[in-house]
């Protein structure tokens, strides 16, 4: 059985929980998945599946190369291809589509997505610096300040927390609860924020039982 599913975020809401507690929540979109193929590695086997079936009508647009894998393994086209972890090699059945029923109320989940890119911050935006002083004739409010490390090296040693380029960067938020799973819709419920942006894709991974 796969523990790995594909989603798309649809956005925030809030709910109850079992404690009658407003709790916020992220509502994602699971929709039916194909397993493509088994990829058989040194270390386990993975599954490979396909998400976000592509029409007949727009299938025109996908490149030759892929459209060929697809017809060789004799199933619609898919837009996302990704290879997810196997809890039971046994019960692995190529071509055949997994949906929401792979989880249920209670589990606990890793939630892995690109996060919203936001350009080039500054130091206090990007790491949560507090600032430099306010009065007493400070002009440095908001610059890094030294960096350096005195005569010996005598340069920036690598890894210092720099202004850059915030986020637009794979993140994971671990053990998350799912609160609610709406089979007929297809939706999942999950406990707290996930990151990405709307309609982005996400991963739903389930954490091992203890």
């Amino acid at each position: 059985m796969i523990k790995e599913a594909l989603g798309k975020k649809l956005g925030m809401t809030q709910v109850f929980d079992e404690r009658a507690s407003l709790v916020a929540t992220t509502v994602i979109k699971v929709d039916p998945m194909c397993v493509l193929e088994k990829v058989s590695y040194p270390k386990g086997v993975k599954a490979k599946i396909g998400y976000f079936k592509i029409t007949s009508s727009k299938q025109n647009k996908v490149k030759k190369p892929i459209l060929g894998y697809f017809k060789k393994l004799g199933v619609s086209p898919y837009r996302v291809i990704k290879e997810v972890d196997i809890e039971d090699e046994d019960g692995l059945k190529l071509k055949e589509e997994i949906g929401i029923d792979i989880f249920k109320e209670g589990d606990i989940v890793d939630v892995r997505a690109k996060s919203k890119g936001k350009g080039f911050q500054g130091g206090m935006k990007r790491h949560n610096w507090r600032g430099q002083p306010r009065t007493h004739g400070s002009t440095t409010h908001r610059r890094i300040g030294s960096a350096g490390a005195t005569t010996f090296p005598g340069r920036i040693v690598k890894g210092h927390r720099m202004p850059g380029h915030m986020g637009d960067s794979y993140t994971t938020i671990r053990n998350l609860k799912i609160l609610k799973v709406d089979v007929d819709k297809g939706i999942l419920y999950i406990k707290g924020a996930v990151p990405g942006a709307i309609n982005s894709i996400v991963v739903i991974k389930k954490r091992k039982s203890t």
